[in-house]
């Protein structure tokens, strides 16, 4: 069994997230269920939790404050929120768990699997803190990509497109290193359309700053600054044309 410990200063939110963790994660022992900051970082010394469910805006102490305290995170981590959209694509950004209350079932089952996989890092918990309290128009210069052992930190100008594979989406970095990252192309469209990256093609997200040339033709297509050839689908090209003038 897995040892939890849920921190949420509202006590029904507590109650009906240990309900859920027995009903949709029964390898998950809820160990603690505090309803304060103060009682959910003793509990967490006391106890050595494997996984932790935690609130962010809390009086007193909030997550971020509570998680400084702790230092050395050797832990699984899940952020409960009620945040808006904005500090949503900040955790999707820093690719760091999190469950948007009321919490539903089926998201709680992956964000648990998803979470056991690796801990926090502390650049990952920085970044994200600093675009939640730092407002919309701060965006970090490094995007979190987590691998089976971890996290890379890679710089958003190295990022030359990314490309779908089913549930999946691949990075395809300055260089020629590649990473995997477990989440679709329409995620993390919805988080890089804001850093100057376009949707192309219904398989590929491309950093504008990379494109060096657009060809016409039977089959429309970008060259990339690796001169690797993207598709542009027909229904995409007027983004394109917004983005850069007549083509």
């Amino acid at each position: 069994m897995l040892k939890a410990v849920i921190i949420d200063d509202e006590p029904d939110c507590v109650k009906l997230l240990a309900l859920q963790l027995k009903m949709y994660c029964p390898q998950v022992q809820v160990m603690a269920e505090c309803t304060s900051s103060e009682t959910g970082l003793q509990k967490i010394k006391e106890l050595l939790p494997d996984i932790v469910f935690l609130d962010i805006e809390m009086p007193v102490m909030n997550g971020f404050q509570l998680l400084e305290k702790i230092g050395n995170i050797n832990f699984s981590l899940v952020f409960v929120t009620a945040y808006d959209q904005f500090a949503v694509k900040a955790f999707r950004f820093n690719a760091l768990d999190y469950l948007l209350k009321p919490i539903d079932g089926k998201d709680l089952k992956v964000a648990v699997e998803k979470a056991l996989q690796q801990k926090p890092d502390s650049e990952q918990l920085h970044l994200v803190k600093q675009q939640m309290h730092g407002g919309e128009k701060y965006y970090p210069d490094k995007i979190a990509l987590p691998f089976q052992n971890g996290v890379t930190f890679t710089e958003m100008k190295n990022v030359l497109y990314c490309e779908a594979e089913n549930n999946y989406t691949r990075f395809h970095v300055v260089g020629g290193q590649q990473y995997l990252v477990s989440k679709t192309l329409g995620d993390i469209q919805e988080v890089l359309e804001e850093r100057n990256f376009l949707r192309v093609h219904r398989q590929y997200l491309v950093n504008l700053d990379h494109i060096k040339k657009y060809v016409r033709g039977d089959g429309n297509y970008l060259i990339i600054s690796n001169d690797d050839n993207i598709p542009v689908a027909r229904n995409k090209k007027d983004k394109l044309v917004e983005r850069f003038g007549w083509l």
